[in-house]
């Protein structure tokens, strides 16, 4: 696959759980051009998180590849694939995954810095702007409320300007209100930034929205469908 789009191919993997073998996920294939929203949606256990992992290069298939602008990353060594992750994708956890010893500034600028980026703090210190947070660049993540640690983690995963997010149940921890904050920032943002977001989530909401959605059960892809363009 040519251009900034990410494809994946006849991906599977499994796990061994005392000696029995699990499939997590059974040949799943998607395919998302640069800019989309793509949804990956199911009930917990599905596959949803694993999924994302495969197509993030957190985790190895067993099976198949995954090609992301052009690159397939199933084969690069993990010295070469850190900082090809670091420049082209970022992440948006449920769970944060803000480092608790950094302020909110820092927490955003780290990855920058990890690049070498001369401009990581003038860079965070905009986009905590941009998401109304300015005044709260001095504290620490136990200083902030879950919808504030999520705008947090939404600036850091935009910082290095990446060609894709890939976001994972990142409304799960947020009360409605919040979550609904989070999710028209997070598009806004993609669509300011030309970022391919992939989102992985329980609600068929969110997927109403998308470019695509994939549905997935028991591993496997039920139905992938085009969605609604978000607005």
């Amino acid at each position: 696959m040519t251009g900034n789009g990410l494809e994946a191919v006849h991906l599977s993997k499994s796990y061994t759980i005392d000696s029995r073998q699990i499939t997590v996920l059974d040949d799943v294939s998607i395919k998302a051009h640069a800019g989309e929203f793509l949804v990956i949606e199911g009930k917990s256990g599905s596959g949803k998180s694993t999924l994302l992992s495969l197509l993030s290069g957190l985790d190895k298939p067993d099976n198949g590849r995954v090609v992301l602008a052009g690159t397939d990353i199933t084969g690069l060594s993990e010295d070469a694939l850190a900082p090809f992750r670091n420049r082209t994708m970022g992440y948006v956890f449920q769970s944060f995954h803000l480092v608790p010893s950094l302020t909110a500034l820092e927490n955003i600028m780290f990855p920058a810095e990890l690049n070498g980026d001369g401009r990581a703090a003038a860079k965070a210190l905009e986009l905590l702007r941009r998401v109304d947070l300015e005044h709260r660049k001095n504290n620490f993540p136990h200083q902030l409320s879950g919808g504030e640690k999520q705008r947090v983690a939404i600036c850091r995963a935009l910082v290095n300007r990446p060609l894709i997010v890939f976001a994972d149940e990142p409304t799960g921890n947020l009360d409605s209100v919040n979550g609904d904050i989070i999710l028209q920032l997070l598009l806004e943002l993609r669509r300011e930034f030309n970022t391919t977001l992939v989102m992985a989530t329980h609600s068929r909401e969110i997927g109403a929205g998308a470019d695509h959605v994939v549905r997935l059960r028991d591993g496997r892809i039920q139905a992938p469908s085009a969605g609604h363009p978000d607005r």
